[in-house]
């Protein structure tokens, strides 16, 4: 049986070597509060960046990006407002929201602002 939390945390550090490898300094894995998580938080020149890590065999049960309904980005906006808040960052500060796809081949594709604040 695949232990699904092991995996998971397997492929979040393959986008986390990913990140760093183009640039990204990671502040923060998994940060969890009780209306949410958020994968991995990174910075890159001056733009604080939320992640969401999807992993998918293949495409037939659709792409990392469908899998972030709006409901998950719902979620995924108010942990990060709350981050803002907890954590000093002034609003001046620009923030994206992106996807990271690993396919079963772990193939990495990086979806840059995949979605809006909401």
């Amino acid at each position: 049986m695949i232990n699904k939390r092991k995996l998971g945390a397997s492929y979040e550090d393959s986008a986390a070597e990913y990140l760093i490898c183009n640039g990204y300094r990671i502040i923060e894995r998994n940060y969890r509060i009780s209306c949410g998580e958020i994968d991995i938080i990174a910075q890159k020149d001056s733009i604080l960046v939320f992640f969401e890590i999807k992993f998918r065999r293949n495409e037939a049960c659709g792409g990392p990006l469908e899998a972030v309904d709006l409901r998950k980005q719902r979620k995924i906006c108010k942990t990060a407002l709350y981050y803002y808040s907890t954590h000093g960052y002034s609003e001046n500060i620009q923030c994206r929201f992106d996807v990271i796809g690993i396919y079963g081949n772990e193939s990495i594709h990086h979806i840059e602002n995949a979605f809006d604040f909401i």
